[in-house]
């Protein structure tokens, strides 16, 4: 790799995590993420004295392919040589993004979150089993009941309407069900009773239509509100606004961007389309959207009402107060 002389460079070996094989101070390192950069930025988190001791105060790395180096993938002669030049001439004019890292305590939580959602799809996916089992075998069930407690023993007792042969894996199906909706209870339970968590949770159920889900998502997924500068670039973040094209008096915004936390946006949009229903100010924002865009585009709008909430919440660190006078104003 490069080695620069006015400017901090890569690592000459390739390799961020191998810092005194390249013989240098690092004051900055960057590196791709061919070099497995979530494990270094891992363990320089939590090996503090890792960083110390070599001297590096920033970890700047490029999630997956930055636009702005496109230049790299398109070029006629490619090597490392070349793409640590090109590294080099976006870190020095300050073109690299540089990659928040959550603490260590906050990634071992949104790990337990992220794999609940793992959970309530593999629900899901059972649920949708036991109907089309009983549709294969054309059993008439409620389906509006067939999931709950009391119906599905009522259902297996018919012995004339569930044929013997899917008797066993409809039992099997139902307590794989039953198991997976107990553990995802106890993540949520425990998420919620956790010190670090339960605070700033409880506040964030104050705002309407923030529920625990919700408000656990938020809390790890964003972290530290503090590093977005305005609510634009939290909406941004969450994935709940599209891409702008302008050239002269030509606008063109594209559909939402895909540059975005895929977690928090999915559980946004999930909350969004409830909230019309339990509050009246989200339904007033939701009617007037309606009015101009499609329903979908009205979603959103509650989308970015909610990050506004939620980001007004962790701001002044309080108990959720609407205004009242200001629900008319679309978010």
């Amino acid at each position: 790799m490069m080695q620069g002389t006015q400017y901090p460079q890569c690592c000459p070996t390739g390799r961020p995590w191998n810092l005194p094989a390249c013989g240098l101070e690092h004051d900055i390192v960057a590196c791709t993420p061919a070099f497995r950069v979530f494990w270094s930025l891992q363990s320089l988190s939590i090996s503090p004295f890792v960083a110390k001791r070599y001297g590096v105060r920033r970890f700047i790395s490029m999630p997956r392919a930055p636009l702005m180096l496109r230049a790299i993938a398109a070029a006629k002669k490619k090597n490392d040589s070349i793409d640590a030049a090109k590294i080099a001439d976006c870190l020095r004019c300050d073109f690299l993004p540089e990659c928040y890292m959550a603490p260590t305590e906050t990634r071992e939580r949104r790990r337990t979150l992220r794999y609940r959602h793992l959970l309530v799809r593999q629900m899901v996916q059972m649920k949708n089993r036991v109907s089309g089992l009983l549709m294969e075998t054309g059993v008439s069930h409620n389906k509006q009941r067939l999931h709950k407690v009391g119906y599905f023993p009522e259902l297996l007792a018919n012995a004339d309407a569930v044929s013997a042969s899917i008797r066993p894996l409809l039992q099997l199906s139902r307590e794989s069900i039953t198991r997976l909706q107990r553990t995802e209870g106890a993540i949520i339970r425990s998420l919620q009773r956790d010190p670090l968590l339960a605070e700033r949770v409880r506040r964030l159920q104050t705002i309407p239509a923030v529920g625990k889900v919700t408000a656990l998502t938020w809390a790890l997924e964003m972290g530290d509100t503090s590093r977005f500068r305005s609510i634009r670039q939290a909406i941004s973040y969450c994935g709940l606004c599209g891409d702008e094209k302008r050239s002269a008096e030509k606008v063109m915004r594209t559909p939402i961007s895909k540059q975005r936390n895929k977690h928090i946006q999915r559980v946004l949009i999930e909350a969004a389309k409830l909230a019309p229903r339990r509050n009246p100010d989200l339904a007033l924002v939701y009617a007037n959207a309606r009015q101009k865009v499609n329903a979908n585009c009205a979603t959103l709008a509650v989308a970015r009402k909610l990050v506004a909430y939620l980001m007004a919440v962790d701001r002044e660190q309080r108990d959720f107060e609407p205004v009242r006078g200001l629900a008319g104003i679309a978010a």
